[in-house]
């Protein structure tokens, strides 16, 4: 597994040989085998913290949707209609109006909040769900882009255009601490052009983030709806004056492409490189055995596991005698674990142990009274680093736009510079570079920045009037 000989292939085979997923006998859906969606429940323990502390609480909706749902909001349906699939039948019968297997769920939760929500008094409503969504891929590649993926989508209804824009920033700025606290996956914060805005929202935001190869990958969005679904579903409250009015609303959520994001961010030609915060056992502990003083061996790794289980981490031991040592290593290396411990007979004559670094493969004598407090230290350390790595490649690769290298440096990265706004800019840019704006980035308070100078893909110049923008190829 060489990235840079075949970096598409490499993905795949890590997929694969790391036991993350496998495909399935339908055309274009995967099958997530336990250590990959061990590393999905890892994202959505963190992930559902950050949500409540929006005050948003899980929920269920149906997995049909009636066509005449889509229908009701124009763009919406327009937007999705290609990638919709549609049951006419059921139950031996032919169905008096096609159902929609989901692919996203802003109709059918309108239809229950318009239902729920009658005051001021209910509001601001915040519902989220855990699901699975259907959109009918052409090409597809495990994780990244499949017919059938997981995703959280969570739903806001607010009394007020600027309580909305505050929420769907809220949890676009959630996503990108998530995103650097948790997958130690830096991104770049921003707004998306009109043409690449969800279908039936007023704006799409999104956070970018930047593969080894030098890609992008959209690894979140936060849609504020304006009131489009609440206009078209007749989700209206009775305000402090007794005046009726539609909600304004959001949308926003992240899926199992975060895993193909993880996997193209930190792995390595030996397998996969887990963060410790999203690994399912962040230290597995190796038993070096022989013929002679294993008992003293194992009890010394159970003592080890304990200690560091009271501290809350989670602690495998590898003690399958039908395995040599050597395999163990290799496995714990292909999928990605943080931290090895190997104890074996003679360190513990030594009063030692080992200690190996999944990120830097570095390996680390120290004493044993040491190991439990210097590995709680070191998954730190490797959640910090491997951060700062992701982020140098990020920043080393971003290059500062201009015509006279725009073509040369899409080839490498991301290209940061003016544009000057055009559609058919935009359109010549998919066009003739296969490069798309994957964001314009924003600051704190969700603001785009315009700036002087000539739009790095056609040169048009402006004073003032083109907007900074992020150029790249994407998955």
């Amino acid at each position: 597994m060489q990235r840079s000989v075949d970096f598409s292939r490499w993905y795949q085979d890590i997929v694969l040989q790391a036991e993350l997923a496998d495909y399935s006998p339908v055309k274009g859906c995967m099958v997530i085998r336990p250590e990959g969606y061990a590393i999905w429940e890892k994202m959505q323990q963190h992930l559902n913290v950050r949500i409540r502390a929006a005050g948003a609480k899980n929920a269920y909706f149906p997995l049909f949707i009636p066509e005449s749902f889509l229908q009701k909001e124009a763009e919406h349906v327009e937007g999705f209609a290609p990638e919709c699939a549609v049951v006419t039948e059921a139950g031996g019968k032919h169905l008096e109006e096609k159902l929609i297997v989901r692919p996203t769920s802003e109709t059918i939760i309108n239809s229950m909040m318009a239902k729920w929500i009658q005051s001021y008094r209910d509001l601001p409503f915040a519902i989220n769900q855990w699901a699975n969504v259907v959109r009918w891929e052409m090409r597809t590649r495990l994780f990244l882009r499949t017919t059938e993926f997981l995703w959280q989508e969570g739903h806001t209804c607010h009394a007020t255009a600027d309580d909305a824009r505050a929420m769907t920033l809220r949890m676009l700025f959630s996503y990108r601490d998530f995103a650097e606290e948790v997958l130690a996956m830096p991104v770049i914060v921003g707004q998306k052009t009109d043409s690449e805005r969800f279908a039936g929202a007023d704006k799409t935001y999104c956070i970018e983030a930047m593969m080894q190869d030098g890609k992008a990958l959209q690894a979140g969005t936060s849609h504020d709806l304006g009131q489009h679904f609440s206009q078209a579903f007749g989700t209206m409250f009775l305000d402090r004056d007794g005046q009726k009015k539609h909600v304004f609303q959001t949308s926003w959520g992240v899926s199992t492409r975060l895993i193909g994001g993880l996997i193209m961010t930190h792995a390595d030609d030996q397998g996969m490189v887990l963060p410790p915060k999203v690994a399912a056992e962040p230290i597995v502990i190796v038993p070096i055995l022989g013929k002679v003083g294993n008992e003293r061996v194992l009890e010394a790794c159970q003592q080890v596991a304990a200690q560091l289980g009271s501290f809350g981490i989670e602690v495998r031991i590898d003690a399958d005698e039908t395995k040599q040592a050597g395999w163990k290593f290799a496995e714990a290396e292909l999928h990605g674990v943080p931290l090895r411990i190997d104890i074996g007979a003679r360190d513990l004559d030594r009063g030692s142990v080992t200690l190996v670094r999944r990120d830097t493969r570095e390996k680390l004598q120290m004493e044993l009274s040491q190991v439990v407090s210097e590995s709680r230290r070191l998954l730190g350390v490797m959640q910090a680093d491997m951060l700062a790595c992701a982020r140098a490649r990020l920043e080393t690769l971003t290059f500062a736009g201009a015509p006279e290298t725009f073509a040369q440096h899409i080839e490498q990265g991301f290209v940061r510079g003016a544009w000057c706004g055009a559609v058919a800019c935009e359109a010549s840019l998919k066009e003739q570079l296969k490069a798309t704006i994957r964001c314009l980035p924003i600051d704190d308070a969700g603001n785009v920045k315009y700036v002087d100078g000539a739009c790095v893909h056609c040169g048009t110049q402006s004073t003032g009037k083109s907007v900074e923008a992020i150029f790249a190829r994407s998955y």
